[in-house]
């Protein structure tokens, strides 16, 4: 606990020393990652579910902040409000599904529960079904595929491959949160705490060590009389919810939505990212994203690196893989074990049985 807590306070005390506003749009990009990074981890590192669909909920996370901010920008090339995209398509009112956008609570709540919602109904069937190992990574990533090529083909409702732009500025009860300000990263900030904490605090309940008994030994803790699914379809359901409000805070972050967020490249970076920071610990998920993220936005803007940086960003996996098969987190835990002054406590041979000294006593007397 003390030491996520001094993590979170690092992350609180930056806009304190930072003051370039660019830098911290930037950074709280990175930090909206590492809430991404620690939904996964929930259900890939705690419950063994690899979910290589991981930005499908964080792609409808931000589509649901996109269409509340959309509604209200102040200029429209319509009559009754209509973006500039559905006059394009000579859509004349607006869908009867954006109604209900008009409200933040509503927004803010579907942001979430969609997205959880989306995941409890295809836990169900794959869980249900005892799907898992590949086949569960598998379906996970087609299922993006298909909400990502949905969203495409509805141009006139979603902005097809152009997605949403021209939003407005995140407003609550009068107070705008500005893309490049700082208290739009002190939002990121809370958001990632809270889910920091939520995630923990699952993983030290009597529910997180279920999830990792079915992680280690699905068939046993199925034989000992749990409902393995049911618990399977919390934790996938938890994980998007996350990967949601994830979403919703880029879209604030970079101020539009776009089909890319559900593609299978950020996807797979993000599997990347909690396997560089190590799959089992929530924190080191959360690191890993942001110094992956970190490392190669610096190398990208580099003049040096401007050609070579995933090359770089390659070698950097292969040595961590090669090196700290656990990531970053296995890497800190051996380094504390071996030099912190925790050393192996030397075994004691267990007591034998009186029978069995004494027949060791008859065959040392047969032997002399």
């Amino acid at each position: 606990m003390a030491v996520y807590a001094a993590v979170c306070l690092v992350i609180f005390l930056i806009p304190l020393v930072l003051q370039d506003a660019f830098l911290l749009n930037k950074y709280a990009r990175y930090l909206v990652f590492g809430m991404l990074a620690v939904s996964l981890c929930l259900s890939w590192g705690q419950a063994g579910i690899l979910n290589l669909g991981q930005a499908m909920t964080f792609g409808i996370g931000s589509y649901c902040m996109a269409v509340l901010k959309l509604k209200t920008i102040p200029v429209h090339t319509g009559s009754d409000g209509l973006p500039d995209f559905m006059v394009w398509n000579n859509v004349t009112e607006l869908p009867w599904f954006w109604t209900p956008f008009y409200s933040l609570v509503f927004a803010l709540l579907a942001g979430v529960l969609i997205p959880a919602g989306c995941a409890a109904l295809l836990g169900w069937f794959m869980f249900r079904g005892r799907v898992t190992g590949v086949y569960a990574a598998i379906i996970t990533l087609a299922a993006m595929v298909v909400v990502q090529l949905l969203i495409i083909d509805q141009q006139q409702f979603t902005g097809g491959f152009n997605g949403i732009t021209d939003l407005a500025q995140f407003d609550v009860a009068g107070f705008a949160f500005d893309a490049y300000d700082s208290a739009t990263y002190y939002l990121v900030a809370i958001c990632l705490t809270a889910a920091l904490f939520l995630a923990l605090a699952i993983t030290k309940s009597k529910t997180g060590l279920i999830l990792q008994a079915i992680r280690d030994e699905e068939d046993r803790v199925r034989f000992f009389g749990y409902d393995v699914a049911l618990y399977k379809i919390f934790i996938f359901s938890v994980s998007a919810g996350i990967a949601g409000l994830a979403g919703m805070l880029y879209t604030i972050v970079m101020e539009f939505a776009s089909p890319t967020f559900l593609g299978v490249p950020l996807s797979l970076s993000v599997v990347i990212w909690v396997a560089v920071g190590g799959r089992q610990s929530l924190l080191g998920a959360m690191l890993g994203a942001i110094i992956v993220t970190g490392v190669q936005g610096a190398l990208s803007e580099s003049e040096t690196f401007l050609d070579s940086w995933t090359l770089v960003m390659g070698l950097l996996f292969v040595i961590v893989v090669l090196f700290m098969p656990k990531g970053i987190a296995g890497g800190m835990e051996l380094l504390a074990n071996r030099f912190g002054g925790h050393r192996a406590v030397p075994a004691v041979a267990a007591p034998k049985p009186a029978r069995a000294e004494a027949d060791d006593a008859r065959r040392a007397e047969s032997l002399s």
